[in-house]
């Protein structure tokens, strides 16, 4: 790889700007990604977090929905944060009509699983897989992986087996949002990834 990796967050709505300030930090160069041309010019791709059912529509309404599937098939590593585990989800639980997914993860996915915006709350998750300390998570109407295929590796449940933190191939995805509380750690390792894949 040449340069930098260039990383895209998909900047049709949600926590765009909370995504880039933290991949700033971390040697790369950062970009929006809204068009077929901004997807085609990245080494990764990050899916905020959001409202799902918004995302859905605006992607297929800017045409970047099956750009954006057939770019995950083919192995864009991607980091999805709670409406982004979602839209990476390879089926929807709960969604409202029509509502889509770009899928890649082998996944079951209940949407809103945490209850309404009031039910949002806040609490430490040991992660092995990232050492200590324990990561803070944040959780805002988050999703919950309800099944798993059998190439998914969950990297974190909490409340008697609810899983929150999940990776398959070239996809780490979490129902929580570590962009707002200055995790850096879930970021770093989709950036090993992305440097991996492009060198």
């Amino acid at each position: 790889m040449a340069g930098r990796a260039r990383v895209g967050v998909l900047a049709l709505q949600g926590d765009v700007r909370e995504h880039t300030s933290v991949l700033s930090e971390l040697d790369v160069e950062v970009t929006s990604v809204r068009t077929v041309g901004d997807l085609s010019a990245v080494d990764g791709l990050v899916l905020p977090g959001g409202e799902s059912s918004v995302i859905d529509k605006l992607s297929r309404m800017f045409g970047v929905a099956d750009p954006i599937r057939q770019a995950i098939d083919s192995g864009l590593p991607v980091f999805g944060t709670c409406a982004g585990l979602i839209m990476l989800a390879e089926r929807l639980v709960d969604g409202i009509a029509g509502q889509q997914t770009f899928g890649g993860l082998d996944v079951t996915v209940q949407r809103n699983a945490f209850g309404s915006q009031t039910d949002s709350f806040e609490t430490d998750l040991d992660i092995p897989e990232l050492g200590a300390p324990p990561v803070h998570a944040v959780f805002i109407r988050g999703p919950v992986v309800t099944q798993t295929g059998p190439h998914v590796r969950v990297l974190s449940e909490i409340d008697n087996r609810r899983i929150v933190a999940v990776e398959e191939r070239n996809i780490i995805a979490t129902s929580f949002h570590p962009e707002v509380t200055g995790e850096r750690r879930f970021h770093e390792r989709f950036i090993e990834r992305v440097r991996s894949q492009a060198s």
